[in-house]
């Protein structure tokens, strides 16, 4: 706190400052003080502070805009809780059972699925899901199984990681899933909402959850709390 009172003395505009430095300030500088205080109290930038007394900005859409950011953050160190306790009685329920988290590993997960089926599959995104149906149009059979095992590995590899103790929002974790949004935004621009509402369809959408509990327990869960991290800190 003492660091925030210094930046906003600092902030604040003085009537006078002596040579010992002392610094003087009128009754409307004393007002616009303790403002600055509240507000870095609140966890305000100064930069959104400045231009708040500059009243380029209302001082209540500021809030709100904050207010929002602190939810979402809020919601995404929930989620994050949630894993690294579900992930804690995992790996407990494992040491005591003397089994270590079990790991599927097949080389092709998706094997048999048809290039045709993409879009069926992600008809809760329509417009990304035309841009699928476009793509494989023109895809072999080949290549859709080529995509198909590195799509396993992908997940495979996030598994281990999550198995290894690692949270969702782990650097090694949110560099799979920085991988997996650039696949996925050279086929169209994604949003931060968008992609969000692809990680909870992997635990909402009875075939994708399907797939990743093949793979490990909880893996649709930790898939979702991993966009919505990266959702959180690297898409606005």
């Amino acid at each position: 706190m003492v660091l925030g009172v210094e930046v906003a003395v600092a902030a604040a505009p003085t009537v006078v400052t002596c040579a010992n430095g002392h610094r003087y300030y009128d009754e409307h500088q004393l007002l616009l003080l303790q403002q600055i205080l509240v507000l870095r109290a609140l966890g305000v930038g100064l930069p959104v502070i400045g231009r708040i007394l500059s009243e380029q900005v209302d001082e209540v859409d500021a809030l709100r805009g904050h207010h929002r950011r602190l939810l979402a953050e809020r919601d995404r160190l929930d989620a994050l809780a949630g894993t690294v306790s579900r992930t804690i009685a995992e790996l407990e329920q494992s040491r005591k059972d003397g089994n270590p988290m079990t790991i599927n590993r097949p080389e092709n997960l998706f094997e048999g699925v048809q290039p045709s089926q993409y879009a069926e599959n992600m008809s809760e995104f329509p417009e990304l899901a035309e841009e699928v149906g476009r793509r494989a149009a023109a895809m072999s059979q080949a290549d859709a199984d080529a995509g198909h095992r590195e799509r396993t590995a992908q997940m495979i590899r996030l598994a281990e990681l999550m198995a290894a103790g690692n949270t969702a929002d782990a650097d090694p974790v949110q560099a799979e899933i920085d991988a997996q949004y650039r696949a996925l935004a050279r086929l169209r621009a994604v949003s931060a909402e968008e992609y969000r509402a692809i990680g909870r369809s992997c635990v909402d959408n009875d075939a994708w959850r399907t797939a990743y509990e093949t793979i490990a327990p909880g893996l649709a869960a930790f898939q979702r709390d991993a966009i919505e991290s990266y959702a959180t800190a690297r898409l606005h």
